[in-house]
């Protein structure tokens, strides 16, 4: 953190990152409690010289200097104050005469979760807003889950019978999948000789008993709601928009699975393809016809997500699926053990139930290890979409994916961005259009909106910079609008006035305009004009095409409108009235109708 990253921060009311302490000739004892807050969560900033006086902040330093940094450190970094060494990064800052003293508190691993204070488990902190909480007693018992050296999923069940734990027509259903990945490995073998030749079934005590993910993955209902008395899965369908919707209105659809995982998967399926439009694509390549749904990708990797790895321990939260008209929401008991960052990259991942994980992917029913968030991601930056919204909250131990179903590059948007006369790429105004819609961006976002690495992301951002359309807010960390575009959008809009406002109907009749009519929207002859300039055509051979006989009508209502929003250029732009003079398609809008293919070709239907 430096000095203006500092100055900006005090001039917020909130952060769920940063806390300030006045700490001018000692350590208050609520600082410790933060540490605690901030290693359980997801790390954070302390402050030391800022008085907080109702959330308006004071830079009034820290006097003694040395005395307060070695009380601190020397409590972070011996057992006695908190349960474990606190690793934490720690430096200085100057501002107008005064000492402030900033100490960086990561997030610690897992296994050393949770840490409390003064030898007392129950003095374990997470932080929820701007604010440090005490941990309830279900808050801790999830910490002490996550950290065992034996996951949830692999604890031996000594109590139960393994010839009559599971479901029949489950494993039936398993290892018929199996096979089908795998030939005809183990087909002679009985029920529990596959569960045990599989490592679903073990030995314990000279008895064959199965694990936990062989009673959540196979068992029999009644057994499995005596493990779990939640559910595995509520599944609800809500025949609204999102923002339309509240918890009073009841739901279309909707129910509580309460079968094994393999049942539950069995439900999805058959709920998700009832809804599903069925358009087809062909592979040009094999010429194989595809019958999966487009969106089959991301729907599939986020409910598996959600059935595998949930906190199967936690006996008052149960995983929901909500289907609205406008998105889907897939809501977990159980965070993330990586970072957005690491979700996003092609790398193995740590995870809270490995057994059940790999019976999964052991079928192909989950992508290769350590990429299926990003496979949801490219699925939907395929359609076009908005990326995945994901909240990984550590504090409350929880996991949301939103996969909205909303288009990123508008045809407003590409009508801005040719309107500012700037040279993007296709993932260039994919980034620039996110921006608009956010107000900001970091390196993350971009990856998520590309679907490419880090330095391609920074490269992007980077070009943005250059063109005058992004503002640098931190280095090599976040980007917001420039301060030229922000004004556009000062009412919150996504798509600023100058594009919104660009245009009026096109008349209805014939009637020559004497004014220009500005773009907003695509008339179909317009649409059929930007394909013919593919090539140059002069405005002749696009009347006699699209069969127009009214020249001027044609040039005013359809042609200059296309023109001035930087869709269709002229050949010989010095010269309006050239003899040779041509139309030919600009980048802008080459990029405009390739986007009207793209979603042509997803709605084709069989």
């Amino acid at each position: 953190m430096n000095q203006e990253d500092l100055i900006a921060r005090l001039k917020k009311y909130e952060w769920n990152d940063i806390e300030f302490k006045k700490a001018q000739r000692g350590v208050p004892n609520d600082a410790y409690e933060s540490v605690s807050a901030f290693a359980n969560t997801a790390g954070g900033y302390l402050v030391f010289g800022v008085e907080d006086n109702k959330g308006s902040f004071k830079i009034v330093g820290v006097i003694e200097v040395d005395k307060v940094q070695n009380d601190f450190l020397s409590c972070l970094r011996s057992v006695g104050k908190f349960n474990r060494p606190i690793p934490v990064q720690e430096s200085t800052l100057e501002h107008e005469g005064r000492t402030l003293l900033v100490f960086y508190v990561p997030e610690v691993r897992r296994m050393d979760k949770p840490i409390y204070l003064n030898g007392d488990v129950t003095e374990s902190y997470i932080r929820r807003g701007g604010g440090d909480e005490r941990c309830t007693g279900d808050e801790i018992k999830r910490f002490l889950r996550d950290a065992g050296s034996i996951t949830y999923d692999s604890e031996v069940l000594s109590d139960i019978d393994p010839e009559d734990f599971f479901d029949p027509s489950s494993v039936a259903w398993y290892r018929r999948v199996l096979q089908d990945k795998q030939g005809k490995r183990h087909a002679e073998l009985n029920d529990v000789e596959f569960l045990y030749e599989w490592g679903f079934v073990v030995e314990s005590d000279k008895e064959l008993r199965p694990t936990r993910a062989a009673v959540l993955l196979f068992g029999k209902t009644r057994l499995l709601r005596h493990l779990l008395p939640r559910g595995i899965v509520d599944y609800q369908r809500i025949d609204a928009r999102f923002e339309d919707w509240s918890p009073e209105h009841r739901w279309s659809d909707r129910v509580i699975v309460e079968d094994n995982i393999i049942q539950a998967w069995q439900v999805l399926v058959e709920k998700y393809f009832r809804l599903a439009d069925r358009p087809f694509s062909v592979d040009v390549v094999t010429l194989r016809r595809h019958d999966d749904p487009p969106d089959y990708i991301s729907f599939r990797e986020a409910a598996i997500n959600l059935l595998i790895h949930q906190d199967f321990g936690d006996q008052t939260r149960k995983p929901v699926i909500k289907i609205f008209s406008d998105r889907t929401v897939f809501w977990n008991p159980g965070d993330a053990f990586a970072t957005m960052d690491q979700l996003l990259d092609p790398i193995e991942k740590e995870v809270r139930n490995p057994a059940i994980v790999a019976a999964f992917r052991r079928i192909g029913l989950s992508d290769q290890a350590g990429t299926g968030v990003r496979s949801i991601f490219g699925n939907w930056q395929q359609l076009g979409f908005v990326p995945p919204s994901i909240v990984n909250d550590k504090g409350e131990k929880t996991f949301e994916i939103t996969l909205l179903k909303e288009i990123l590059l508008t045809e407003e948007q590409r009508l801005f961005q040719a309107q500012l006369g700037v040279r993007l790429s296709e993932q260039e105004a994919a980034v620039f259009a996110y921006a608009c819609r956010a107000g900001a961006v970091s390196v993350t976002d971009a990856k998520a909106v590309i679907g490419r690495g880090s330095g391609e992301a920074e490269r992007i951002l980077d070009h943005l910079v250059t063109q005058i359309l992004l503002a640098v807010v931190e280095p090599r960390m976040s980007w917001e609008l420039a301060p030229h575009l922000q004004e556009r959008f000062a009412h919150g809009d996504q798509v600023p006035p100058m594009a919104r406002d660009l245009v009026t109907d096109q008349p209805e009749s014939e009637a020559v305009s004497l004014v220009t009519p500005k773009l907003t929207k695509f008339t179909e002859q317009q649409r059929k004009i930007l394909a013919l300039c593919e090539v140059p055509r002069t405005q002749a051979d696009l009347m006699k095409t699209l069969g127009v006989s009214h020249r001027t009508f044609f040039r005013r209502t359809h042609l200059e409108p296309l023109i001035k929003a930087n869709l269709v250029q002229m050949t010989h732009p010095e010269e309006p009235n050239h003899p040779n003079q041509k139309y030919v398609i600009t980048e802008a809008g080459l990029g405009l109708i390739s986007s009207w293919r793209a979603n042509a070709e997803g709605r084709g239907n069989s």
